[in-house]
């Protein structure tokens, strides 16, 4: 007779066999001893194996390379191991069942060791065919027996779901030695063996190559995951794109049909902007979006469907002769819809994010190319900072666009799905929860107004603190020397205030919206109850309140998403908006030059009565009357007064300039050197060369006639030395000096040179003029911008220009004969001079004394030169630093540190129990009263929606509480960072690009805004409510026990391997935004040259392999985060299934059909749940990065103090204004040369002292020592016999002051740029420029000092 030991409502333990059995009973334990000892068999085989491997000496353990799978089903193989030995020990161990059951456990432990150890291929072997015979016997055992009815023991039930993941193994495991033999077998050494994996994963996660199957279940991502789980990823082991999603072929394609569209287009204006590009992405795209909207339709219809599943199951359960069959197919079709639901939304997401990258990369792509076309008029009308804008605010928020195209029109089916599921639920029971329904969409559509409203208004005070900030940036060391650090600190705090304003209103809008989303469900429902009751048209049971139940989950989803995805498509309007109004702007005309018809083959370029205006539209000649005709190999020179057209008249040539009237015709190739220098961020060699090959002799002749060889020489890095932004790093001559050689070397047949020796020496410029114009340039045609009269007799042809138009023409002698406007000038030239020399013998007597020098004798290659040269020098702009592997806990901690929210973190935790806790009360309560019947429907009702009410006011409070939560994180960090950018050095500001302070000031300050907190609200909110889901389905069904504890060890290590690639690809993706703004910004800047030369294609393509390369982290990042997600439901869906099983399988009467709806009903969401707290832990991982790198420029090396105040001059320093220079020492870094080699000299007080010098001999780095901009490692600097290096930074500057050599001016008025702090009247300022009469005259025509309305 069969034994009771170890049962629990008609569950065994264990199976046992002993005497007295019936024929069937007696028929399962023949079968279950074959099983084992058909096991034991298999383990003899096994361990043969073994002792084979150990005499060859081939016996090790792979734990290092194993499959996470088979990490996982090891521990559980031991875990049922030891469970059958306990239970076997329990029983006599010399009865059958006890031996039975210890023989099982040895089997199960000895399983174990199998998934660990397998050296060789036929160890492998071995251990693969035992785990298939175990799945295939467990399977048709366990079959069988529910088949006939009997009850499944639960140590049977636990051993079958084991084999089957054993079958997995074995699937996973021939794979991994599949891809072993392929790549070169096993008994390589392991160093190669790990180069070849490195290089295997860029190959084989490439997603044009994978299969169907590897697409489906994204394992063409598990190459790249398994190297980022054995080291931090770099951005060399990520493969690159495939072609169709590279952003050479999108932006081609777009601009074709972007051409052919705006041809057909008949319609104007900027309401039609944002129509025209959607529908130019929506034809270039139409397969994609076609292809994302099936699985968007089947994943809507999977969910949709979640509420018939569970009203089948619970009548199922109401069924007094249950069908085993019946029961089965249920699970399958639970299975089948679980399954479409997980892969359609997988895919959704993923082929709509993949879609997304293409298009965000066409539209960034086409903005950069428009940008480098745009019309003078057009460039004045976007501002390099608001094309940066266009492309990392508007073009990158395109990335999620198809996404939420899907969801606006999917949330409507699934809504009318929902309800048309409430009719077929409870009839005319459904008609007074319509109201509710109606009611709060009703309410959505002004709050989503009003959402909108408060977004617009956030974002315009966005772009106006980021092009505040921006400006700053750019400004910072004029600030640092006038000492206006507070004042624009101020500026930027203020712009980020009003920016907070509209921020805050935006989050506690939202937060009321919360409670709307989740106040709505239990309205609806306590509506329906009531009205399903009072019109009985159903009866109210366990299947009726559960399935409603479910159907208010289906319809929540889009009464939350729909005002958001409303809100959304707004945005996106605008931002499609803005991109389509730009790319619609004037282009640059590219046959206003005419190249093929000059009457004479010497000839090169002439213009005829040509008629120039920088605005053609107001009328207003900027040149008039021109008429120029250039030969071969002739110099030409350009000479008047400031304000005379001269640089208009080289930007005609170049058709800069709209041309109104006349002709211009050229031929050759041009070479163009601007006025204001334009320097690329890299290499002095990169921007000589320009993206010509290297021709070793015309690189060093054009370096020769620049006279840059002995700035080459003193370079720490030579030709290989990096210039920073804009040339921080190099003086001026030195940047004009590089943009010529940049000239010579291109090897043009016409050079324009606007005033190139105007930032150089005299002797410089004579060289210049002498070795590169006249020599270099011999036998080209050279025409010259210049004031340098010295120059002009040298020349063939000189042009004199007044008001816009050439007055004179002619030869040096035929210009001085004429005795005109060029004689005056150059005779005021000698007599400047004169003058100068004058003074200079009157005043020598008296500056004998004014200037007492004493510099140590350093020749060119002297023994304190050579010094230098070995010390380890770094280039100045640093590679971007980024944390490296797991660092824990760390940025989160430090995210509500700095925020001070410790206490708002907790009360979030509270609130959010609470929400949970009385959730699932309310539910419980819905199950306890529907079994006895004891309370009326009133009753039930109202207490249901009572304590639903009340946990909805605390999901409210929940919801505030992380709003502010944000909001004090937002405003601590904003702070902390500004304040430690704005005192750092200004070393800081010349090493670092600004878009790599901007990248941090705009989006990850952006993801401090509204990210973060919201997305560790969700993480802790989720995990709390899957906790309690699981909780209630132990309840119920507590051997789901043996299932859930398994599932959750592997749900955290999946989340464990997932998070060490994607928290690298994230970091990575982190530094690779910032190039593609440094660059669109640096390329407008210079467009001018970029066209002159003809490098527009290069820069097109360089900017192609920026976006490139930050798409492609995108693009991983996006694939590792469904790869993770469809695991993790993949896990979810086994712990629903198996509760299903054990539902159909329980015995009549052992659940309740209320309780088992309870179950269900929460079953059936806990994988949606699992998926919604992965996706936002691992959004949260990925956003926490964000104050990783604001934090990283919250700490930067300060400035000393701007005021000390124990040390503080007398208010009348310096009362005379003597300077004394004592063994002054300076150099830029620790590392650096030493720039001014022990200076003593003295200024006198009262007097003008020059300092001259070559460029690069220090003239700057002296001025910035006065300054401390750079404190001296040697030496001090006395002003009126006080160091300045004793008191503090504001005391010194504000008693100083300076004319830089770059000039800067701020957006706003006249008045704001001469006085910024405001400290001056009108009178004061009207005085100070009392010797300019340019700007007066300006000033009196525009009517004032202030900006006009």
């Amino acid at each position: 007779m069969a034994s009771h030991f170890g049962t629990m409502q008609g569950w065994s333990i264990a199976s046992e066999c002993e005497v007295d059995l019936s024929v069937e009973q007696e028929s399962f334990c023949f079968q279950a001893n074959l099983i084992d000892l058909i096991n034991i068999l298999l383990l003899v085989v096994y361990l043969l194996t073994l002792v084979i491997a150990a005499c060859k000496k081939q016996l090790r353990v792979g734990a290092t390379d194993l499959p996470w799978l088979c990490l996982v089903a090891s521990p559980c193989c031991v875990l049922l191991g030891v469970a059958c030995v306990c239970l076997g020990a329990l029983r006599s161990p010399s009865s059958s069942p006890g031996a039975e059951l210890l023989v099982r456990g040895v089997v199960w432990v000895f399983v174990a060791v199998s998934l660990v150890v397998r050296p060789t291929r036929l160890s492998r072997a071995a251990a693969m065919a035992w785990w298939a015979a175990m799945a295939v016997m467990r399977t048709v055992y366990g079959l069988e027996m529910v088949a006939r009815g009997s009850s499944l023991p639960v140590l049977d039930v636990a051993a079958w779901v084991v084999s089957l993941v054993l079958l997995l193994c074995a699937f996973v495991v021939d794979r991994a030695g599949r891809r072993a033999v392929a790549a070169g077998g096993e008994t390589e050494p392991l160093l190669s063996a790990r180069g070849r994996e490195r290089s295997a994963a860029a190959a084989a996660a490439a997603f044009g190559e994978a299969g169907f199957l590897s697409r489906l279940l994204f394992t063409w991502m598990d190459p790249l995951l398994r190297l980022g789980y054995s080291k931090p990823l770099g951005l060399g082991d990520v493969p690159p794109l495939d072609t169709d999603d590279e952003a050479a072929q999108a932006c081609s394609t777009f601009l074709r049909e972007w051409h052919r569209w705006r041809r057909a287009s008949s319609t104007d204006g900027e309401t039609a902007m944002s129509r025209l590009v959607f529908s130019v992405l929506a034809a270039c795209y139409k397969k994609d979006l076609l292809l994302t909207a099936l699985y968007t339709l089947l994943r809507t219809l999977a969910f949709g469907a979640m509420p018939v599943m569970l009203y089948a199951f619970v009548s199922y359960s109401y069924r007094r002769q249950r069908e085993l069959a019946a029961g089965m197919g249920l699970i399958a079709a639970l299975v089948v819809m679980k399954l479409v639901e997980s892969l359609s939304q997988r895919h959704w997401f993923f082929g709509s994010r993949r879609l997304g990258m293409r298009m965000r990369s066409a539209l960034m792509a086409a903005v950069f190319e428009k940008q480098l076309r745009l019309s003078s008029e057009a460039r004045r009308r976007n501002s390099a900072g608001e094309i940066v804008n266009y492309i990392a605010v508007d073009a990158y928020r395109l990335g999620e666009f198809p996404y939420w195209l899907h969801l606006g029109w999917s949330m409507p089916v699934q809504l009318v799905l929902a309800i048309a599921l409430l009719f077929w639920t409870v009839g005319a029971g459904t008609l007074p929860g319509l109201v509710p329904v109606a009611a709060c969409g009703v309410l959505n559509v002004p709050f989503a107004k009003m959402l909108q409203r408060y977004q617009s208004r956030f974002m315009k005070a966005q772009d106006e603190r980021q092009r505040a900030t921006a400006e700053v940036l750019n400004a910072m060391k004029v600030i640092k020397l006038q000492s206006w650090e507070d004042r624009f600190r101020e500026t930027v705090q203020r712009l980020r205030d009003d920016e907070v304003r509209w921020l805050t209103e935006t989050q506690v809008k939202k937060a009321y919206g919360s409670a709307l989303y989740w106040m709505s469900p239990t309205i609806i429902s306590a509506v329906i109850f009531a009205g399903t009751a009072a019109l009985q048209s159903a009866p109210l049971d366990a299947a009726v309140v559960f399935t409603i139940l479910a159907t208010l989950r289906v319809i929540s989803e889009p009464m939350r998403m729909l005002p958001e995805v409303l809100s959304v498509m707004i945005q996106i309007k605008v931002s499609l908006d803005r991109i389509g109004k730009f790319l619609m702007e004037d282009e640059f005309q590219d046959d206003a030059v005419d190249r093929t018809s000059l009457p004479s083959s010497d000839m090169i370029m002439t213009i005829n009565n040509g008629v120039f205006s920088w605005e053609p539209s107001k009328a207003i000649a900027t040149l008039k009357s021109i008429n120029i005709t250039a030969m071969q190999g002739e110099k030409i020179a350009v000479c008047g007064p400031v304000g005379a057209g001269k640089s208009s008249l080289l930007c005609a040539m170049l058709s800069e300039i709209p041309r109104v009237s006349g002709s211009v015709a050229l031929s050759g190739s041009i070479a163009y050197v601007p006025q204001t220098p334009w320097i690329q961020s890299g290499t002095v060699r990169d921007n000589i060369l320009f993206g010509k090959p290297m021709n070793s002799e015309e690189y060093d002749k054009a370096i020769r006639c620049c006279a840059l060889d002995k700035d080459m020489e003193n370079f720490p890095h030579g030709d290989l030395t990096e210039i920073g932004q804009r040339g921080l790093n190099m003086s001026g001559g030195q940047k004009q000096r590089i943009q010529l050689g940049r000239a010579v070397y291109n090897g043009a047949d016409i050079y324009l040179l606007d005033d190139p020796f105007s930032a150089v020496d005299a002797h410089t410029a004579a060289t210049l003029f002498n070795d590169c114009v006249m020599a270099a340039l011999e036998n080209k045609t050279v025409i010259l911008v210049t004031h340098q009269v010295e120059f002009l007799s040298k020349v063939d042809k000189i042009l004199v220009m007044e008001n816009g138009e050439i007055t004179q023409e002619g030869t040096y002698e035929e210009l001085l004969q004429s005795g005109t406007a060029f004689e005056q000038l150059v005779n005021a030239h000698k007599d400047s001079k004169t003058t100068l020399d004058t003074n200079d013998r009157r005043e020598a007597a008296k500056e004998l004394g004014a200037f007492q020098c004493q510099v140590p004798l350093i020749q060119q290659n002297s023994e304190a030169e050579i010094s230098t040269g070995n010390l380890v020098s770094v280039q100045l702009t640093e590679e971007e630093r980024r944390e490296l592997g797991e660092i824990g806990l760390k940025p989160y901690k430090d995210y509500v540190s700095v925020s001070k929210g410790w206490f708002l973190l907790v009360m979030i935790l509270i609130t959010q129990c609470a929400f949970i806790g009385l959730q699932c009360l309310a539910t419980f309560w819905l199950a306890v009263a529907i079994q006895n019947h004891q309370f009326s429907v009133a009753v039930v009702v109202g207490v249901y929606a009572a304590m639903a009410t009340v946990s909805c006011l605390f999901a409210y409070v929940r919801s505030l509480i992380t709003a502010y939560f944000g909001l004090k994180a937002s405003r601590e960090f904003f702070s902390g960072f500004m304040d430690s950018v704005f005192k750092a050095p200004m070393l800081f500001f010349d090493s670092t690009p600004t878009g790599r302070i901007m990248t941090r000031a705009s989006s990850d300050l952006s993801i401090l805004d509204f990210d973060i907190p919201f997305s560790m609200t969700f993480v802790i909110s989720g995990s709390i409510e899957i906790a309690a889901t699981i909780a209630i389905m132990i309840l119920v069904t507590w051997q789901l026990v043996l299932i859930a504890v398994p599932v959750i060890v592997a749900l955290l290590y999946i989340q464990r391997y997932y998070i060490a690639s994607a928290r690298e690809l994230v970091r990575i993706n982190g530094t690779t935004k910032a190039p593609i703004m440094n660059y669109a910004a640096e390329s407008m800047l210079g467009v001018i040259t970029i066209r002159a030369f003809a490098e527009t294609k290069r820069f097109i393509q360089t900017n192609l392999q920026l976006i490139d390369t930050d798409a492609t982290l995108f693009f991983y990042t996006n694939a590792a985060l469904e790869w993770v997600l469809l695991r993790v439901e993949a896990l979810q869906i086994l712990v629903i299934v198996a509760s299903s099983i054990l539902l159909v399988s329980l015995p009549e009467g052992a659940v309740a059909p209320g309780f088992l709806g309870l179950c269900l009903s929460y079953a059936l969401m806990l994988s949606s749940a699992q998926v919604f707290v992965t996706r936002f832990y691992s959004n949260l991982e990925n956003y926490i990065i964000s104050v990783e790198r604001i934090k990283q420029f919250m700490h930067l090396p300060s400035e000393p103090p701007a005021v000390i105040s124990d040390r503080r001059p007398p208010p009348s320093w310096p009362s005379a204004g003597r300077i004394d220079l004592e063994n002054l020492r300076i150099k830029y870094r620790q590392n650096a040369p030493t720039v001014l080699r022990g200076i003593t000299c003295t200024f006198a007080a009262g007097h003008k002292i020059g300092v001259v010098g070559r460029t690069g001999s220090g003239k700057t780095t002296l001025l910035s020592a006065l300054f401390r901009l750079i404190d001296p490692y040697g030496g001090r600097i006395l002003i009126d016999d006080l160091d300045i290096c004793t008191i503090g930074l504001k005391d010194l500057r504000m008693k100083l002051s300076i004319i830089p050599q770059e000039p800067t001016l701020f957006r706003g008025s006249v008045r704001s740029n001469v006085d910024p702090l405001g400290l001056h009247t009108d009178e004061d300022i009207w005085k100070s420029m009392e010797g300019i009469c340019k700007v007066q005259i300006f000033l009196v025509l525009t009517r004032g000092i202030m900006p006009q309305d």
